[in-house]
């Protein structure tokens, strides 16, 4: 039984340029996103010790989503400048680190990290999902865990693991439900609109008496309170197309996955230009 871990790259790219003070080289590229990057991929492969470490990328809007929700993600700031240059040398980091990059045209992290953590289950392996995205919490299982990173890229610990358990506990459902809790409630960071005025707590009761979205709408006139029974009733296709939106695909057709390698040579002379010293001393320790 082998054991995989599946990083979130944009996710987890935000989270290092937040979480790591400005730095820059001598000549102002800014670096502080790669200091808190590299120092988190080591930090988890070191304490988890996986047969692969992958690391899913975005690659341009799912135009399938944008169809039916034309506004989909459109509340999204851009990215940070600072952040978009530093991008390209987080992939090539990762790579030369040996940590597996998978990235497809039109086809979200989540539906990647879906697909490879399903495939995965399938023959039996552990697979570990490092993400602090919600809607990824629809993917565990028995075999598959989720590790919320910490917020400081310097936390003595890797981050928390949830477990079925720990999703039911944290979100109030079971990771089947997930995606119906999100179509109910809607999802700010989506720009999805969910309904007026319910919120986790009232939708995650109805999940608890209702099998999913459908039975939710079929037992409208039953609902508590009362007065979202109407809109649930008026609703139902928005309830339906969100269900669309926030269920991941799970059988995204794959590129070729290849097993990387660390190159030290390439990995040293990658860290003394971007002036990461203390990396590198790192790396020439490790490799």
């Amino acid at each position: 039984m082998a054991k995989w871990l599946l990083f979130d790259g944009m996710n987890l790219a935000y989270r290092a340029y937040h979480a790591v003070p400005e730095l820059t080289r001598s000549d102002g590229f800014p670096t502080n996103a790669l200091h808190g990057w590299v120092r988190s991929l080591l930090r988890v492969r070191d304490e988890y010790s996986p047969v692969e470490a992958i690391v899913i990328f975005d690659f341009g809007e799912d135009r399938k989503k944008k169809e039916l929700l034309p506004a989909y993600k459109e509340n999204r700031k851009a990215m940070p400048e600072e952040l978009s240059r530093q991008l390209p040398y987080l992939k090539e980091s990762a790579a030369l680190m040996g940590f597996g990059t998978v990235e497809l045209y039109e086809t979200e992290a989540d539906d990647l990290i879906a697909t490879l953590a399903a495939g995965f289950d399938e023959k039996g392996d552990e697979v570990l999902i490092v993400s602090a995205d919600k809607d990824l919490a629809q993917c565990v299982t028995p075999r598959v865990r989720m590790l919320i990173p910490p917020a400081s890229a310097r936390a003595k610990v890797a981050g928390t693991v949830l477990d079925e358990g720990g999703v039911a506990e944290k979100y109030g459902v079971p990771p089947n439900r997930i995606a119906d809790l999100l179509a109910l409630v809607g999802d700010s960071s989506d720009n999805i609109p969910g309904l007026s005025g319910v919120g986790p707590k009232t939708a995650a009761k109805w999940l608890r008496e209702y099998a999913d979205v459908e039975d939710v709408i079929r037992n409208a006139e039953g609902l508590e309170p009362k007065r979202f029974r109407e809109q649930v009733r008026d609703k139902a296709d928005l309830l339906r197309r969100n269900l669309e939106l926030t269920r991941l695909n799970c059988r995204v057709p794959l590129p070729e996955l290849t097993k990387a390698t660390v190159d030290p040579r390439q990995l040293f002379a990658f860290l003394e230009r971007m002036e990461m010293k203390g990396a590198l001393a790192d790396a020439r320790k490790r490799f």
